[in-house]
């Protein structure tokens, strides 16, 4: 049996499973916000992932290995988590060290991007390419590189941190960057564009079908945005297509400095690429020097699973095996 811990900005998971051969089978998941200090979290997802053991009739010994999938930066030789900007106050947190003394589990620590990059290219909509991107597009934006068949972390694990990448001089602020791709494409950044977006034509005098007044826009969301624009809300679709255009102008970067076969994309994307696609794919016509034949930019296959079977691949050991090496 192996076990994960999925840390995000907004929530994490505990879950359970088995390895087989050409899959995850996921025995329990159980998921809480990310509230508290590192080590009230730590806490709590261990308390979590003991209780699965035990309504599964399991203790931690049955556990082979927890794998560990965390936004960056981080040390995943080290097994510590180096401060991310959407985990205020984690800063140099031991984190495997801390598992294993806690659990007497072997721990694992690998980026989220590069898991979750390693869990599509295993068995979601990477199957059977040698060259792909995975861009999280959650809380933040972090991106897996699989370079010609395998994982590229770079010289000290800190490569795909795309989300740094300044797109505007202006624009909702991301990884610490105003203007950065981050800023723009995220779930963060979405609410920061659409308040603003909200509260000019509000401070004109004009309407907003989906926020009544300037006492309601911090309630926006990047979730509540998509249900607006779902509902038919024109300045939500909108703002949707003016995030889709900055997206394209960020993969257009990364197209033309990889050449990727294909682009998955998980978080706000698998929910709301409709309203994204249009304006991305005519930016990305327009700034690349070329887009190459047969480059597709998908959805995660694996949907909102990814962040499961990442956390069990690093378990798994996917992520450090000869061929991602």
């Amino acid at each position: 049996m192996i076990a994960g811990f999925d840390i995000g900005g907004t929530k994490c998971a505990a879950l359970i499973g088995e390895e087989t051969e050409n899959d995850i089978k996921i025995f329990d998941r159980r998921e809480f916000k990310t509230e508290g200090t590192p080590n009230e979290v730590i806490d709590k997802l261990i308390s979590v992932l003991q209780s699965e053991l035990h309504d599964s009739g399991k203790t931690e010994k049955d556990v082979s290995a927890i794998g560990i999938s965390c936004g960056g930066p981080l040390n995943g030789k080290k097994g510590v988590i180096m401060s991310p900007p959407n985990l205020p106050g984690w800063d140099n947190v031991y984190i495997t060290e801390i598992i294993k003394k806690r659990l007497g589990v072997k721990a694992y620590l690998c980026n989220d991007a590069d898991a979750c990059a390693v869990a599509e290219w295993k068995y979601g909509a990477g199957k059977g390419t040698e060259n792909m991107i995975f861009l999280t597009f959650g809380t933040g934006l972090g991106a897996g590189l699989i370079l010609n068949g395998k994982l590229y972390t770079g010289a000290n694990n800190f490569a795909g941190e795309a989300g740094h990448i300044r797109l505007d001089r202006q624009g909702p602020c991301g990884y610490g960057k105003i203007g950065s791709f981050e800023g723009f494409c995220s779930g963060g950044g979405i609410a920061q564009l659409a308040k603003n977006r909200v509260r000019e034509i509000l401070q004109r005098g004009e309407k907003v079908d989906f926020c009544k007044s300037i006492n309601d826009i911090e309630s926006i969301t990047a979730k509540s945005l998509f249900i607006a624009a779902e509902n038919g809300s024109k300045l939500a679709k909108d703002i949707y297509a003016e995030v889709g255009d900055y997206f394209g102008l960020g993969l257009s970067y990364l197209i033309d400095i990889l050449n990727p076969e294909r682009i998955i994309v998980g978080g706000v994307y698998m929910r709301a690429h409709k309203y994204i696609d249009k304006a991305m794919k005519a930016k990305i016509k327009k700034e690349c020097l070329s887009v190459p034949a047969g480059v597709k930019i998908l959805p995660a296959g694996l949907g909102e699973k990814i962040g499961d079977y990442a956390a069990l691949s690093v378990a798994k050991g996917d992520f450090k095996a000869k061929r991602f090496i």
